[in-house]
């Protein structure tokens, strides 16, 4: 038998294709089992979100029906369930998912922020009494003084009585309407 060359192919008619589209990516099986369990880690937090935050991703049906279906399952099941979703995800295209999970992540942690400076404004107002009512005013031109003030002072009797805080989550909820009105 006859040694040929390498370049052999090269002659065959209809061989066309170049050396490079010959290149094979090889991927280790750790990177699909980590790609897999982070795709199982983003079904999980799309399962922990609430019902209308779900509407907010860009789902199609079947996958909507098993994150659905895997918030209403507990315990073993859920884990299965969870892998079937991880499962589905591969067959997509998650980065609008992402984009969008991200998104509604970063509402949530400046809806937190806002609250916690509402907190401390609450805060302020039970400690330093009617000195801190200006301010409040001078954030909020709109607040009713007198309504402010009765809270306050409610508030201050209700710590010093080891009562209930009901004004002061009265005080929160005023400070809350307050801040929407004046965003609108």
């Amino acid at each position: 038998m006859t040694k040929q060359p390498d370049d052999w192919l090269d002659d065959v008619p209809g061989n066309d294709i170049e050396d490079e589209d010959d290149e094979i990516i090889w991927v280790s099986k750790s990177e699909i089992k980590r790609d897999a369990e982070e795709l199982k880690q983003l079904g999980a937090e799309m399962v922990d979100l609430g019902k209308n935050s779900l509407d907010k991703l860009p789902l199609d049906q079947d996958l909507r029906d098993a994150i659905e279906l895997a918030q209403r399952i507990k315990k073993e099941g859920r884990r299965r369930q969870l892998q079937l979703i991880g499962k589905l995800l591969r067959q997509r295209d998650v980065d609008p998912i992402r984009q969008a999970l991200d998104k509604l992540k970063n509402r949530h942690n400046q809806q937190v922020a806002f609250f916690h400076k509402l907190e401390q404004i609450r805060d302020r107002l039970i400690e330093e009494g009617d000195d801190a009512v200006p301010e409040v005013l001078n954030l909020w031109p709109t607040a009713d003084r007198q309504q402010l003030r009765s809270l306050v002072r409610n508030a201050q009797k209700e710590k010093e009585g080891n009562k209930p805080p009901k004004s002061a989550r009265l005080i929160f909820q005023y400070l809350r309407e307050l801040a929407e009105t004046s965003e609108q």
